[in-house]
């Protein structure tokens, strides 16, 4: 997986359904959205093997992951920067993620900078993935 750098308005880059899951605040919503249609995470900016961006509340012991429904509500979370480089994870993926680093997120984020920011536990984010799927 490579890390792309966007434009903030890509299409590629952004989940209506979670905008549509955040605005309405509904928690089910937000579930069936990473689900289904994935979530855009951000990425370190650095040589070598793609690295999630993760962030720190001052001098906390764990780390926050935040995740947007699209890469604009990203650069509107930081717009002093100038590279922006995310990825559309799917369901497997993110849940891959959380399982590696579970013992180190103390929360996640869905589109933190709002205007519809929601906040889960990194374990119920796991919950709502491994849900068997209707066949």
């Amino acid at each position: 997986m490579e890390g792309t750098e966007i434009a903030a308005d890509d299409a590629a880059f952004r989940s209506d359904s979670l905008a549509s899951a955040l605005e309405a605040q509904d928690t089910v919503a937000v579930a069936l959205a990473l689900r289904n249609d994935g979530v855009i995470v951000p990425l370190l900016d650095v040589e070598g093997p793609v690295q999630v961006r993760v962030f720190r509340r001052g001098d906390a012991d764990k780390y926050m992951l935040l995740l947007f429904s699209s890469a604009a509500t990203y650069v509107t979370m930081v717009p002093e920067e100038s590279d922006h480089r995310v990825l559309k994870y799917d369901a497997a993926t993110l849940l891959e993620f959380l399982q590696q680093n579970v013992g180190v997120l103390e929360a996640v984020w869905f589109d933190v900078a709002g205007p519809h920011a929601m906040q889960a536990a990194p374990e119920d984010v796991i919950a709502a993935l491994e849900l068997p799927r209707a066949e």
